[in-house]
């Protein structure tokens, strides 16, 4: 594969160049090894030859998971033993999706998580703590472990979970840089706390967090999670990264933390509205990419289901490529309540908000006159009429509307929020019909 870690650092109008060449390569081979896509463009009557620019993408279908779900042997474009791994998606919209990678997509994802590793600052010296799972079917264990070794950092593969021992790892090991869900680290910060662990002087500096969001959009100030953990935590660096099994790709904070930086010679990104078309800058869209450099199974135009804002503008750290925000919510788990648009993430923030929350669950459901209904389970040891009150009054004043709030013990939550099959912490159920 060609690899151009400079790139991101060149004008806005080499970047658009270099990546409209790698787009024609991807055409060209998805043209000749792709069931899906030959057929779509025959279809379709399409010649790759005619898309010559990025802008010309407007024009090609997009591709959806239920296409994914639906032809999913039909998007592999190599034989099967040229396979190296395979992974699937989390399923979080629905029935998880196979995804197979050869040897040149492992190297791929190698170095896109290099280009992320060095986007957060790290470098060789450091020591990375892996506290998210490397087996399990998901990919992103892997490739954090196989992009830190690339960078040439030492590794440490302790998985999620378990206080006890990520705290004997960082005092055996040093580990200077965490990879991380990071509302975990309250639980590390909770047991540190009970253990006499003297965690502000630790050697772990700085984390790279996946799965929760940090900051809030426009301002980029740290949410209610990000709060938590700054205010206990303060000389920790907390970096967002986001990606997909899809994508095979992430956008990652620099220094400057405002909004998650594209690698350019890896993926081309669009936003696009309910119809289709490009939104912009200051208007949330879908965030669809169309990958490049893969050769087991690469995506053209698909749409991933998450809602951000993107930013052109160059970056104080002198990239000048395309950032996203914060994820807003995923497009299927939007919600209208009472008239209200609302995604879980907003409802999320006001319940991490409220100390007397051990923990809890966010279900959506149909009602019986056929609109979404919420219903928020609370684990709370001491939950009753003035707690509700409590919860009912913060929703009102963040957005407008009071959900339905059921108390129940929290380990019970505790049990929900961890199935056995899952990879993530669940805190939203959908019941919807």
């Amino acid at each position: 594969m060609r690899r151009n870690p400079d790139i991101q650092f060149a004008s806005q109008q080499e970047i658009k160049a270099y990546q409209e060449s790698l787009l024609a390569e991807t055409l060209q081979y998805l043209q000749q090894h792709s069931p899906y896509y030959r057929r779509m463009f025959a279809e379709q009557g399409i010649d790759v030859a005619d898309i010559r620019h990025i802008e010309d993408l407007a024009g090609l279908p997009v591709t959806t998971k239920t296409d994914l779900q639906l032809h999913n042997d039909d998007f592999l474009c190599v034989p099967r033993n040229e396979v190296i791994d395979y992974v699937t998606t989390s399923g979080t919209l629905g029935t998880p999706v196979n995804f197979a990678l050869t040897e040149s997509d492992l190297q791929r994802l190698s170095y896109n998580e290099y280009l992320s590793f060095t986007t957060a600052g790290c470098t060789r010296d450091d020591i990375m703590q892996l506290m998210v799972t490397i087996d399990r079917r998901f990919m992103a264990g892997l490739a954090y472990f196989m992009g830190a070794r690339e960078l040439g950092m030492g590794v440490c593969r302790v998985g999620n979970g378990i206080p006890e021992l990520q705290w004997d790892t960082i005092h055996r090991i040093h580990s200077t840089c965490g990879m991380v869900i990071p509302s975990f680290l309250l639980k590390l910060i909770d047991f540190a706390e009970k253990n006499g662990i003297d965690y502000h002087n630790s050697s772990l500096k700085k984390c790279i967090c996946i799965g929760e969001a940090l900051r809030t959009y426009p301002d980029y100030e740290p949410n209610t999670l990000g709060k938590q953990i700054e205010a206990r935590w303060g000389e920790l660096k907390l970096h967002s990264t986001y990606a997909s099994t899809e994508m095979q790709a992430s956008f990652t904070d620099c220094e400057y933390f405002h909004g998650g930086h594209l690698q350019p010679d890896l993926i081309i990104v669009e936003f696009l509205d309910d119809n289709n078309n490009p939104v912009p800058d200051d208007e949330p869209g879908e965030v669809t990419v169309t990958t490049l450099q893969v050769t087991g199974m690469p995506l053209l135009r698909f749409k991933t289901g998450d809602i951000c804002y993107h930013h052109s503008d160059p970056c104080p750290c002198g990239r000048n490529t395309v950032r996203l925000s914060p994820v807003l919510g995923r497009k299927g788990q939007m919600i209208k309540y009472k008239g209200t648009t609302l995604y879980p993430p907003a409802l999320f923030d006001i319940l991490d908000n409220i100390p007397a929350v051990t923990n809890y669950i966010v279900e959506v459901y149909t009602n019986n006159i056929g609109t979404d209904e919420i219903l928020i389970r609370v684990g709370a040891p001491a939950g009753g009429a003035s707690l509700e009150k409590e919860i009912k009054d913060l929703f009102r004043a963040k957005v407008r509307v009071a959900p339905t709030v059921r108390f129940e013990q929290p380990e019970l939550i505790t049990q929900l929020q961890f199935p056995a099959m899952s990879r993530k912490p669940v805190k939203f159920i959908d019941l919807r019909k």
